[in-house]
Protein backbone atom coordinates (compact mmCIF):
# COMPACT_ATOMS: atom_id res chain seq x y z
CA UNK A 1 0.00 0.00 0.00
CA UNK A 2 1.37 3.39 -0.87
CA UNK A 3 1.32 6.23 1.61
CA UNK A 4 -0.47 9.56 1.26
CA UNK A 5 -0.06 12.99 2.80
CA UNK A 6 -3.16 14.48 4.38
CA UNK A 7 -4.19 18.12 4.54
CA UNK A 8 -2.73 18.27 8.05
CA UNK A 9 0.62 18.75 6.24
CA UNK A 10 2.39 21.93 7.33
CA UNK A 11 4.82 22.01 4.38
CA UNK A 12 7.83 21.69 6.66
CA UNK A 13 9.97 20.21 3.85
CA UNK A 14 11.41 17.30 5.88
CA UNK A 15 9.73 14.39 4.09
CA UNK A 16 10.77 15.05 0.51
CA UNK A 17 14.54 14.66 0.93
CA UNK A 18 14.29 11.42 2.95
CA UNK A 19 12.25 9.56 0.33
CA UNK A 20 14.59 7.05 -1.37
CA UNK A 21 12.25 6.67 -4.36
CA UNK A 22 11.69 10.39 -4.99
CA UNK A 23 7.96 9.73 -4.62
CA UNK A 24 7.29 12.90 -2.62
CA UNK A 25 6.87 16.22 -4.39
CA UNK A 26 5.43 19.67 -3.70
CA UNK A 27 1.82 19.77 -4.83
CA UNK A 28 -0.37 22.83 -5.25
CA UNK A 29 -1.13 23.24 -1.53
CA UNK A 30 0.80 20.50 0.28
CA UNK A 31 3.35 17.80 -0.40
CA UNK A 32 2.02 14.78 -2.25
CA UNK A 33 3.14 11.19 -2.81
CA UNK A 34 3.23 9.51 -6.22
CA UNK A 35 1.80 6.03 -5.51
CA UNK A 36 3.58 4.59 -8.53
CA UNK A 37 6.93 5.40 -6.85
CA UNK A 38 6.06 4.80 -3.17
CA UNK A 39 7.23 1.47 -1.79
CA UNK A 40 6.79 2.42 1.90
CA UNK A 41 10.61 2.26 1.84
CA UNK A 42 10.50 -1.52 1.27
CA UNK A 43 13.91 -2.50 -0.06
CA UNK A 44 15.55 0.56 1.47
CA UNK A 45 14.55 0.78 5.15
CA UNK A 46 12.49 -1.14 7.73
CA UNK A 47 10.06 1.75 8.19
CA UNK A 48 8.82 4.55 5.92
CA UNK A 49 11.25 7.40 6.45
CA UNK A 50 8.70 10.11 5.71
CA UNK A 51 6.49 8.86 8.56
CA UNK A 52 9.46 8.87 10.93
CA UNK A 53 10.48 12.48 10.24
CA UNK A 54 6.98 13.99 9.89
CA UNK A 55 6.36 16.28 12.90
CA UNK A 56 2.56 16.22 12.55
CA UNK A 57 1.99 12.52 11.68
CA UNK A 58 0.07 13.31 8.49
CA UNK A 59 1.31 10.39 6.35
CA UNK A 60 -1.00 7.38 6.72
CA UNK A 61 -1.43 4.37 4.46
CA UNK A 62 -3.47 5.14 1.35
CA UNK A 63 -6.42 2.72 1.18
CA UNK A 64 -6.88 3.62 -2.49
CA UNK A 65 -3.52 2.03 -3.32
CA UNK A 66 -3.39 -1.33 -1.52
CA UNK A 67 -0.32 -3.46 -2.20
CA UNK A 68 1.21 -6.52 -0.58
CA UNK A 69 4.77 -6.61 0.72
CA UNK A 70 5.66 -8.68 -2.36
CA UNK A 71 4.15 -6.07 -4.70
CA UNK A 72 6.06 -3.31 -2.88
CA UNK A 73 9.28 -5.30 -3.22
CA UNK A 74 8.64 -5.83 -6.93
CA UNK A 75 8.02 -2.10 -7.35
CA UNK A 76 11.29 -1.39 -5.52
CA UNK A 77 13.12 -3.79 -7.86
CA UNK A 78 11.55 -2.18 -10.93
CA UNK A 79 12.42 1.34 -9.75
CA UNK A 80 16.00 0.56 -8.78
CA UNK A 81 16.91 -2.20 -11.21
CA UNK A 82 17.75 -4.43 -8.23
CA UNK A 83 17.14 -8.16 -8.44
Amino acid sequence: MALKITHDCINCDVCEPVCPNQAIYQGVDIYEIDPSRCTECVGHFDKPQCQIVCPVACIPLDPDHEETQQQLLEKYQRLTGAQ
